[in-house]
């Protein structure tokens, strides 16, 4: 995989590169101090992966990856926890907060590796078989209900029965959130607080503690929101639904 690194400071891109050199095998094609030359080298060169700096003069480096190609992973490297939200929006593939360790940095780009790889095995004609295969079983109100997955658009959990939500549609079964969750092997489904668990597909927005699926309001807890919006980047990465 090649990456290109954009950061004003000279020191953080040379600390970068070398941090990058000792745990990946990552060709670095470019070093770059603003978003302008960043954007000149791209408009000649295809790169995998951007490691991003966030606050640089003229254009931000969040200004500059809404201008960037979906088909591009960025990696925001930034002193600055308050973007986190945004950088997600914006298809960030991660979010590395300065001075940057070098354990998380292995797992960003490890992750990233990965995801290149997935990408690359995976066929359109897989794809699509997953999609009408995939089905959850239930019983209510004393029948057995086929429901694919991708019509589910989120699932609430209350005590020992779930609520499963597709449509027009509302089953009450008895089981709880834990057990179902084990039920649904796509990965479209991400678990988003103690009680609910949603499809990523059918998200219509979120902010920092909502996700709204067409009339619903759906709290996110504080530990599952990293998870949530990771997944949410990955969707819109990959320029389909998951």
């Amino acid at each position: 995989m090649t990456c290109i690194i954009v950061d004003d400071e000279p020191l953080a891109r040379e600390g970068l590169q070398a941090l990058i050199k000792e745990v990946s095998d990552l060709e670095i094609v470019g070093q770059f101090s603003s978003a302008f030359l960043a954007s000149d080298f791209l408009a000649r060169n295809e790169v995998d992966l951007i490691f991003l700096d966030i606050q640089m003069p003229k254009v931000t480096g969040l200004e500059f990856a809404a201008q960037i190609s979906k088909q591009t992973m960025i990696i925001f490297t930034t002193a600055y926890e308050q973007y986190a939200l945004k950088s997600y929006e914006l298809n960030a593939f991660d979010y590395l907060l300065k001075p940057i360790g070098i354990e998380r940095l292995a797992k960003a780009i490890d992750k990233a590796q990965a995801y290149k790889k997935l990408l690359l095995a995976k066929t359109p004609k897989g794809a699509a078989e997953t999609d009408e295969e995939d089905y959850l079983l239930i019983k209510a109100d004393r029948r057995q209900y086929k429901i694919n997955f991708k019509d589910i658009q989120f699932i609430e959990g209350l005590k020992d029965y779930v609520i499963v939500y597709s449509g027009s549609q509302k089953l009450i079964t008895a089981m709880n959130l834990k057990n179902i969750q084990r039920k649904i092997s796509s990965p479209s489904f991400c678990r988003v607080s103690k009680s609910y668990i949603v499809n990523i597909n059918h998200v219509v927005s979120f902010d920092a503690r909502t996700i709204y699926i067409d009339q619903f309001e759906i709290p996110i807890g504080e530990i599952y929101r990293m998870d949530f919006l990771e997944r949410y980047s990955l969707r819109f990465s990959q320029g389909r639904k998951i």
